[in-house]
């Protein structure tokens, strides 16, 4: 079982709007990429510039910042790993995660002291391969994702004490071993071992017999073919207790080309549920609130992957969509005076009511009975986007607070 002092939300951080996000909401750690190296290339934001903003900040908070450093690299990329790992030295990154066994022992010769966290993307199965890695010096595994409940504990009982235990436990499911996939780079020349995935696996798929040419038949009998590939969303909000019995150290949130709504509700879902658990390990029960909170964002079904055997409901046929049923219409600046000071994100009107979350407590509902414009003119619609306006109302609320609104 994992001590309580070890167990730690990791959120995802696809800018500088993200990193506030997962801040604000309670994160323990972020984990971001720089401008190459990293398995998300759309998001890759962070320059050595940024990337020291980054730190600072995160650090002026007492939580820890990851830069990833786990795709596959050529020849001709592994010769700009050294200055990238001299950014990351210079910016003040406590950690770097690392797949490639060749970038794993770069790190360690060019920064020595710097932490490593062995990628998902290796493929940690067992208990001898973790040890291996801890022998080269990794301080933290990140396992594979196929893993059940008991063969991550049996990991932890066979590993040194001090080889910390990282698990993916929320966001999107990859239908290849633990992100290693082909597919995209032979369909549309887009690595997805180098951050470049175009997601085929949520495409729509029908049969073609070859001396049929131009007639494509489904694979299952709908008119819209079949997303035979196409994974649920992984969920384990409800088993943060098993997880950390099992010897988990980390509660790693997969997204970092998510949305900032999606890094604040889903890093505060499991910061709450974090707590409750450290509150009463033996007696984790959540309420029904904070349970809803992950219908709350874009997500796919969800499912518990492979923590609790073999998954026999994990695949989604009907579509590759999302499921969103909130839309994001504020963001708190302030209150005083009796009003809520935002800037809006999409319309709302006078009458509509809205709901406020904040990193402290539930969420609150209420009506818009009045709202006025910048100028502190009425008015009976925010229609203007990123409008500064404020709300009349005796709540007050932190800064950053959401405002968002069932669609």
């Amino acid at each position: 079982m994992t001590e309580n002092n070890l167990l730690e939300v990791l959120a995802p951080v696809g800018d500088m709007e993200r990193l506030y996000a997962a801040l604000d909401f309670g994160a323990d750690a972020v984990y971001l990429g720089g401008t190459a190296f990293g398995m998300r290339a759309a998001s890759a934001s962070f320059d050595a510039e940024l990337l020291k903003k980054a730190c600072d900040e995160a650090h002026s908070r007492g939580k820890r910042v990851y830069l990833t450093c786990n795709t596959l690299p050529h020849n001709d990329e592994i010769v700009h790993l050294e200055q990238f790992v001299n950014d990351a030295l210079a910016a003040g990154v406590d950690a770097m995660i690392a797949n490639d066994i060749g970038v794993f022992s770069l790190i360690k010769k060019y920064a020595p002291d710097m932490e490593i966290h062995v990628s998902t993307q290796a493929g940690i199965v067992n208990y001898v391969t973790a040890n291996e890695f801890y022998n080269m010096g990794a301080k933290r595994v990140v396992l594979a994702r196929e893993l059940s409940l008991e063969e991550i504990a049996e990991i932890k009982a066979k590993t040194p004490k001090d080889l910390e235990i990282e698990c993916f436990v929320h966001g999107a499911m990859c239908v290849s071993f633990s992100g290693r996939c082909l597919l995209s780079q032979y369909l549309v020349n887009r690595d997805a071992n180098r951050g470049e995935c175009a997601q085929p696996c949520r495409w729509g798929y029908h049969l073609m017999e070859e001396k049929r040419t131009n007639e494509f038949y489904p694979v299952f009998e709908d008119e819209k073919g079949t997303y035979i590939l196409n994974a649920k969303d992984m969920c384990m909000l409800n088993h943060i207790d098993k997880l950390a019995e099992a010897g988990v150290n980390s509660f790693k949130i997969e997204g970092r080309a998510k949305s900032s709504y999606y890094v604040s509700v889903i890093t505060n879902a499991y910061r709450k549920a974090m707590d409750i658990y450290k509150s009463d390990p033996e007696h984790f029960e959540l309420p029904q609130w904070l349970k809803d909170e992950v219908f709350k964002v874009s997500h796919r079904a969800y499912c518990t992957g492979f923590f609790f055997g073999h998954p026999k409901e994990s695949q989604y046929y009907e579509n590759g969509g999302y499921i969103r049923e909130y839309d994001v219409v504020a963001v708190v600046d302030g209150c005083s005076g009796g009003r809520i000071y935002c800037t809006q994100k999409n319309k709302f009107n006078k009458g509509d009511e809205i709901e406020v979350l904040s990193p402290v407590g539930s969420p609150v509902k209420f009506t818009v009975e009045e709202m006025f414009d910048e100028y502190d003119n009425s008015i009976d619609t925010a229609n203007h986007a990123a409008m500064k306006m404020s709300i009349r109302s005796d709540l007050t609320f932190p800064e950053h607070s959401i405002i968002r609104m069932k669609k």
